[in-house]
């Protein structure tokens, strides 16, 4: 059964969609922006410090509904510009530090409300 996952310690959806959901002991998570709850805004400090704030973001997703970052088989990556990789991928490292998930990385020409990267997740127990 299809079970969809909300969390007030991740932004709300800018949109029709759900922060998540577990379907057969899988979790597929939206792509994460690099928004505040608490605030409702895109964070400040370039793609490293939105880049950490999309990871603390997923983390609660996830939590909500029982899994962790170790859970975690296949990650999206979008970003604004690939210039910015290198940051980017320091902050990711820090998050996936064992059995590291498959990802793809892409650049976009835009992303919802100026943020410079977004992520989703694939997550399995």
């Amino acid at each position: 059964m299809k079970k969809t996952i909300q969390t007030d310690k991740a932004p709300k959806a800018v949109g029709p969609y759900s922060q998540a959901i577990e379907i057969n002991g899988t979790l597929y998570t939206s792509g994460q922006i690099p928004i505040n709850p608490a605030t409702g805004a895109v964070v400040e400090g370039g793609i490293a410090a939105q880049t950490e704030q999309v990871f603390r973001n997923i983390e609660a997703v996830l939590s909500e509904a029982g899994y962790t970052l170790a859970n975690v088989v296949k990650t999206t990556v979008l970003m604004q510009d690939l210039n910015d990789f290198a940051a980017m991928n320091e902050v990711y490292a820090r998050f996936f530090t064992a059995q590291q998930p498959a990802r793809s990385t892409f650049q976009v020409a835009k992303l919802p409300l100026g943020a410079q990267v977004e992520i989703e997740t694939v997550a399995v127990k």
